[in-house]
C-alpha cells in the first residue's frame, strides 16, 4: 500500500487528494505528512505488528494516521465512531489492542471516558491516544524500510454477521488494494474526477475509496458529520463529480433536488454510487429523470469489499435491476441449495473468489463454514447471474438486517429482548424501507400473564441494555403466537416478513 502512496505522490504531487471545507492536502503533502506522523508514532513505541484500534471521524487527520500506521506495518482495527461501550469493549478485548486512538470529546460523547470504562470492565489497558487535531510527528529519516509484503494481515474490521458476537474480518494491504482497483475500473474514474467520502472512513469502504483515488490520481471531499444542506453546498463548491453512499443517501439527494426542480443541486455531479443495501429499481428512474445522472449501485461486504459494481456505460436495465458486473479480479459463482453450480438466471447462494477476499476471521473456527471445499467464500446472499454475467441479488441466507449500509445482527437484539419480562418469545426481521434499505422490526409474542410490550418500553429497555441506537427497532409488532414449523418449532421469519412487509408504517 505504501508503494502505491509513493507512486501517486510522484506522479501527481500537486493534485488535491483530500479536500475539506477550508483546507486541502495534495498527494505529495499526504505522503510527507503521513511519514512525519509515522515517525512520531514510532517514537511512541508503535511499529510493525503493533495492534492499533482507532475510532475516529472522517477527516484528513484520520486518513493521515491510517496511512502512517500502514507505513509502519502496524495492525489496524478501525471502529465506527457511533459504536459505544458494548461493541467497542468486545472488539478491543478480542483484538488485544496495544493502542486505542480516539477523538476525545466529539459529537457530544467522551471517548476517553468510554476507554476508561472498557479498561475497568474488560481488564484490557491499551494506551489511549487522542488523535483528532494533533498527531505526533517525528523525523522520517528514522523510519525503517517501508513494508513490501502486501499479503500480510494488517487490517481487522468487525462485522455483526449472524450471531450476537461481532466477527473480526482480517484483510491485507493487497485485499484492500484489489477492492479499490475494482471500484476505480467499474466507475471509469479519471484524474478529472472529484469524489466524496460522506460515510464513516472507518467503514470497510474507507480504504476501498482511498485506494481508488490513489490508483486514478483524483481527490475526494471529506464530510466529518453528514448534514444534507451543508454537504450539497460543499460538493457544489468543490466540484464533486461523484456522490452517494447507498440508497438512504440517494433518497436524500433526490429530496433536495425536488426542492429546486430544474436547477441541479450539484452541477458538476456525473453519477451517484454506493451499496450496502438493496436499491429499489424505481429509485434509479427517479434520480435519472429528476437529477439527470445515473445511479451506479454496487455489491460488497466486509469480507469482500467489492464484488460487483454498476458503471456509467451500463444499460438502464442493468443499472435498474442488477447490482452490477463482477469487478476486476472478482469471480462470482452461483450455487443452488442442493450444491450444484447454477446456470443463467437460476437462483442460488452467491460465492466469490479473488484477490479482494479477506484472509479469514480472527476466530479461525468460523472459517470452515465461511469457505466451501473449493475455496469459494460463501456470502450467504441469494441471487443469480443474468445472461450478460451481471449479479442480481434476490434475498439472504444469513439472518442479517442491512440498515443504511450497516449489518445488524437480529440475534443480538432478540437475545436482549427475550430477557424482558413481557416477552414470551421474539423474532427480529428486516423489512424493505425506501430510506434505510431495510428497517428493523421486532415481532413479540407476549409472555403469559403480562400486558403487551409497548414501543416506548422496548426502546427504553434496549437503551438501558446499552444497545447501539442505530440497532434499536423502528417498528414493534405484538402477536398472539409466532409462526413455527412442525418439526423443531423454528420461528418462520419468512412468514413474518410476508405478513408485515406491506403493512402501512409508521
Amino acid at each position: 500500500m505504501w508503494e502505491l502512496v509513493e507512486a501517486r505522490a510522484s506522479a501527481s504531487p500537486e493534485v488535491a487528494a483530500l479536500i475539506e471545507s477550508d483546507r486541502e492536502l495534495t498527494f505529495a503533502e499526504l505522503r510527507d505528512q503521513a511519514e512525519r506522523v509515522a515517525a512520531g508514532l514510532q517514537d511512541l513505541g508503535i511499529g510493525r505488528g503493533t495492534r492499533v484500534t482507532w475510532q475516529l471521524p472522517t477527516r484528513i487527520e484520520t486518513v493521515v494516521l491510517s496511512l502512517a500506521l500502514a507505513r509502519l506495518a502496524a495492525v489496524q482495527n478501525p471502529i465506527l465512531p457511533l459504536y459505544r461501550d458494548r461493541e467497542v469493549g468486545f472488539v478491543v478485548s478480542q483484538v488485544q489492542a496495544d493502542v486505542f486512538c480516539v477523538p476525545g470529546d466529539w459529537n457530544g460523547f467522551d471517548f476517553v471516558a468510554m476507554a476508561e470504562r472498557i479498561a475497568e470492565e474488560h481488564g484490557v489497558h491499551p494506551r489511549v491516544l487522542v488523535t483528532y487535531d494533533d498527531l505526533p510527528e517525528g523525523d522520517p529519516a528514522t523510519l525503517p524500510p517501508a513494508p513490501s509484503d502486501g499479503d500480510e494481515v494488517r487490517w481487522i474490521y468487525y462485522t455483526s454477521g449472524t450471531t450476537s458476537a461481532p466477527k473480526g474480518v482480517q484483510h491485507s494491504d493487497g485485499t484492500l488494494m484489489a477492492g479499490g482497483l475494482g471500484l476505480a475500473d467499474a466507475l471509469e474514474l479519471t484524474a478529472d474526477d472529484v469524489g466524496s467520502i460522506a460515510f464513516p472512513y472507518s467503514h470497510i469502504a474507507g480504504p476501498d475509496y482511498l485506494m481508488m483515488l490513489l490508483y486514478r490520481g483524483c481527490g475526494a471531499v471529506l464530510i466529518e458529520a453528514f448534514a444534507l444542506d451543508a454537504a450539497v453546498e460543499l460538493f457544489a463548491r468543490k466540484g464533486a463529480t461523484m456522490a452517494g453512499g447507498g440508497p438512504a443517501f440517494y433518497q436524500m439527494y433526490l429530496s433536495k433536488q425536488r426542492s429546486q426542480p430544474g436547477e441541479p443541486i450539484i452541477p458538476s455531479l456525473r453519477l451517484l454510487s454506493g451499496g450496502g443495501a438493496p436499491k429499489p429499481p424505481e429509485m434509479y428512474t427517479e434520480v435519472k429523470n429528476e437529477m439527470g445522472i445515473p445511479v451506479c449501485h454496487g455489491y460488497g461486504m466486509t469480507e469482500c469489499p467489492m464484488i460487483s459494481q454498476g458503471g456509467p456505460d451500463d444499460s438502464e436495465h442493468q443499472l435498474m435491476y442488477t447490482d452490477g458486473h463482477p469487478v476486476t479480479g472478482c469471480q462470482v459463482r452461483i450455487v443452488t441449495l442442493d450444491g450444484e453450480v447454477a446456470g443463467t438466471d437460476v437462483d442460488g447462494e452467491v460465492r466469490v473468489k479473488g484477490p479482494m477476499v479477506f484472509k479469514g476471521y480472527t476466530d479461525a473456527s468460523l472459517d470452515a463454514d465461511a469457505f466451501d471445499d473449493e475455496g469459494w467464500f460463501r456470502t450467504g446472499d441469494l441471487g443469480h447471474l443474468d445472461d450478460a454475467g451481471y449479479v442480481v441479488l434476490t434475498g439472504r441466507l444469513k439472518d442479517v438486517i442491512i440498515r443504511k449500509g450497516e449489518n445488524i445482527s437480529a440475534k443480538e437484539i432478540e437475545d436482549l429482548l427475550y430477557q424482558h419480562p413481557k416477552v414470551g418469545d421474539v423474532a427480529v426481521i428486516g423489512l424493505p424501507d425506501r430510506d434505510r434499505g431495510e428497517r428493523v422490526c421486532a415481532v413479540v409474542e407476549t409472555a403469559e400473564g403480562t400486558d403487551p410490550l409497548t414501543f416506548d418500553e422496548m426502546v427504553a429497555y434496549l437503551a438501558e441494555a446499552d444497545l447501539m441506537r442505530q440497532k434499536v427497532p423502528e417498528q414493534l409488532e405484538v402477536v398472539d403466537a409466532l409462526p413455527r414449523n412442525n418439526t423443531l418449532g423454528k420461528i418462520l421469519k419468512t412468514d413474518l416478513r410476508d405478513q408485515f412487509r406491506d403493512k402501512p408504517w409508521p
